[in-house]
C-alpha cells in the first residue's frame, strides 16, 4: 500500500509521457494512440518480407510466393553472412525522431520499451540465440557520444530474455566515416575489415549462435561485416535483430 501510494504521488509529479508526442499518458505503455497509429511495425504489415534480411516487399500476392523461401533480389545476388535479420519498425518520418532522440538525444530510458518491441519482432531468432552481441562504436565516437545505443538495447534485451550479453566481444579496429550519404557499394567498402573479435572474449562467441544487436539496419553492410568477423572467429551462426530498418515500402 505504501509503495502504491508513493508510486501514485510520483506519477502525479512526473507523469508518464508519450515517447513521440510528449503528451501525458495514463500508463507506462510509452506511446499515445496517435503515435501508435503513425509508427509502422513490420509485424503488422500486410504482405511478404524477405526471409533472410527481413525487408518488406511492397506488393506481392500470397499466391506468388512460398513464405519459407522468398528472398529479396539483394540477398539472392549477394547472400549475406548472417543467417537471418529482423527489425521491429520501419525507419521513416514517424519513427526517425523517436530513434534519433534515443541515439543522439540522451533519451536512453527508451531502451526498455524498444527491447519489448524487438523481442516480439525477433522471437524466432531469440529462441536459437546463445549470446547477444551489440554492434560496437569506435572508442573516439563512444567518447563523443558517451554511450553506445546498440549496447543499451542489448542490455535491455538481455535483462528481459535472460540471455548473456557480450559487449566487448566485438570491437571496431578502425574509425570509419559516417555511412549516411554513401552508396551501398561504398558502405561495403567503408566497413570492410573494420571489426575484430577481442582476444579476451573469443570464448564468448566460439561455437555460439550469436544475435547481433543494432539500432537501425540500412543497407546491411555494417552488420554483414560484423557477422563475417564473428563467423571467422568461430561463431556457429550469426543473426541480426534491430530496432528499425530502412525499407522501400
Amino acid at each position: 500500500m505504501i509503495h502504491n501510494s508513493f508510486k501514485a504521488a510520483f506519477n502525479l509529479i512526473l507523469p508518464y509521457r508519450c515517447l513521440v508526442t510528449g503528451e501525458i499518458l495514463s500508463d507506462s505503455s510509452g506511446l499515445s494512440p496517435q503515435a501508435w497509429s503513425e509508427l509502422t511495425f513490420i509485424a503488422n504489415k500486410q504482405g511478404a518480407v524477405c526471409r533472410t534480411c527481413g525487408c518488406p516487399f511492397s506488393v506481392i500476392e500470397k499466391a506468388d510466393y512460398d513464405e519459407t523461401h522468398i528472398s529479396c533480389v539483394s540477398c539472392m545476388d549477394n547472400p549475406p553472412h548472417f543467417k537471418k535479420a529482423a527489425a521491429a519498425l520501419i525507419y521513416n518520418d514517424h519513427s526517425r525522431p523517436l530513434i534519433l532522440g534515443f541515439k543522439h538525444g540522451d533519451k536512453i530510458f527508451m531502451s526498455g520499451t524498444f527491447a519489448i518491441w524487438m523481442m516480439s519482432a525477433g522471437a524466432e531468432i531469440l529462441k536459437e540465440t546463445d549470446v547477444l552481441v551489440p554492434v560496437p562504436l569506435h572508442w573516439r565516437r563512444l567518447i563523443k557520444r558517451r554511450y553506445n545505443q546498440s549496447a543499451l538495447l542489448a542490455d535491455a534485451l538481455g535483462k528481459k530474455t535472460n540471455l548473456p550479453v557480450s559487449k566487448l566481444a566485438l570491437k571496431r579496429a578502425r574509425a570509419t566515416p559516417t555511412q549516411g550519404h554513401l552508396s551501398a557499394k561504398d558502405r561495403r567498402k567503408n566497413v570492410k575489415q573494420a571489426f575484430t573479435v577481442s582476444k579476451g572474449h573469443k570464448q564468448d562467441i566460439l561455437g555460439k549462435n550469436i544475435c547481433l544487436i543494432d539500432d537501425v539496419l540500412t543497407s546491411g553492410s555494417t552488420v554483414n561485416e560484423c557477422a563475417r568477423t564473428l563467423l571467422d572467429a568461430g561463431a556457429k551462426s550469426v543473426s541480426v535483430l534491430c530496432l528499425a530498418r530502412v525499407a522501400d515500402i
